[in-house]
């Protein structure tokens, strides 16, 4: 990738496009093109193609999405598998009709069966079924990673579709109900720390396992796979399985133990319980990393030093009255 390359990250104030905005720019590159949803509405087809028609971008970084966790997926699924197919479908679409050969898709570990062999690996997708509760997400991200591979067989793209485990960082969400499991779990340990109370409820049992990946390790895991050249990508495209890769850290934990981490890093003191009336989801998600690890990168933060990172924002998020 040439540093005056023209990048389109959408999706950029997320916590992944936000995340990938920095590495672009410590990396050196400036020439990126970056709209609010409020200036492009990805979900608009018109809207997208003009956008493409007149910035012409050489490379297209897609991490605009529609997300949340458990509570959001279950309630509003009709919300979730529509944004994101028109999200896909625009950008996707109007990226080739620009002339774009170059596209990375972010995906979701949720595209994997719900209890297929762990870790899992790439050769998992489509092979049993999905986890219930965000279904419809799961599904939305899944044609995505079909459009890509149509496009590369049908018209010689090199579209990638990267796969990340479950993610955390600065810029997350922190709202109770709509969050994933680590940031909300940040802002439970912090209340019952300020309001002294002496227990912090957690939803679910506590056993599921659970793989996390803090963001600017996936950015530059992106960024490294962008700049491989096309021989080295090759295996990736082929008529035969879908140019799919798995990021993450190839480890995992169970949710009870993460609290506990979260509670030691926040300084909850108080007991933890749990609220078995609350879904689990799947029982255990890690992803084999092996395909990324083989391409020279692994992931660098620990999973300590990554909570007390995004425990700093979330304190520099609320003192800015951005958390509610």
């Amino acid at each position: 990738m040439k540093k005056t390359a023209r990048i389109f990250v959408a999706g950029h104030r997320g916590l992944v496009g936000s995340a990938l905005v920095r590495q672009l720019q410590a990396q050196g590159f400036h020439n990126l093109l970056l709209s609010t949803r409020d200036e492009l509405d990805l979900t608009d087809q018109a809207a997208t193609s003009a956008f493409f028609v007149e910035n012409r971008p050489d490379y297209v970084l897609l991490a605009a999405a529609k997300v949340g966790g458990i509570l959001a997926n279950n309630t509003y699924p009709a919300d979730f598998i529509r944004d994101n197919l028109a999200i896909e479908q625009n950008v996707i679409t109007s990226a080739h009709a620009a002339g774009v050969t170059r596209l990375l898709f972010l995906g979701s570990s949720c595209i994997y069966p719900r209890d297929c062999p762990q870790p899992i690996e790439e050769s998992s997708l489509l092979t049993g079924t999905l986890e219930p509760t965000n279904r419809s997400y799961a599904l939305a991200k899944i044609a995505g990673i079909e459009l890509c591979w149509a496009f590369n067989r049908q018209y010689g793209t090199r579209y990638l579709a990267v796969m990340p485990t479950n993610l955390y960082g600065p810029g997350d969400n922190y709202d109770s109900y709509n969050s994933h499991v680590l940031p909300a779990l940040i802002r439970k340990m912090h209340e019952a720390k300020q309001y002294e109370q002496e227990e912090a409820v957690v939803w679910g049992t506590g056993t599921p396992r659970r793989e996390f990946l803090y963001s600017d390790d996936l950015a530059s895991a992106c960024l490294h796979i962008l700049q491989q050249t096309d021989s080295q990508l090759a295996p990736l495209f082929n008529d035969n399985a879908p140019p799919l890769i798995n990021i993450g850290c190839g480890e995992d934990i169970s949710i009870a133990d993460l609290a506990q981490l979260i509670a030691d890093v926040v300084g909850f003191a108080g007991r933890l319980s749990f609220d078995h009336s609350k879904p689990d989801g799947t029982p255990q998600k890690v992803l084999n990393v092996t395909k990324i690890n083989n391409y020279g990168w692994s992931a660098t933060t620990t999973l300590k030093d990554g909570i007390a990172l995004a425990y700093r924002d979330f304190l520099r998020s609320n003192s800015l009255g951005r958390i509610q």
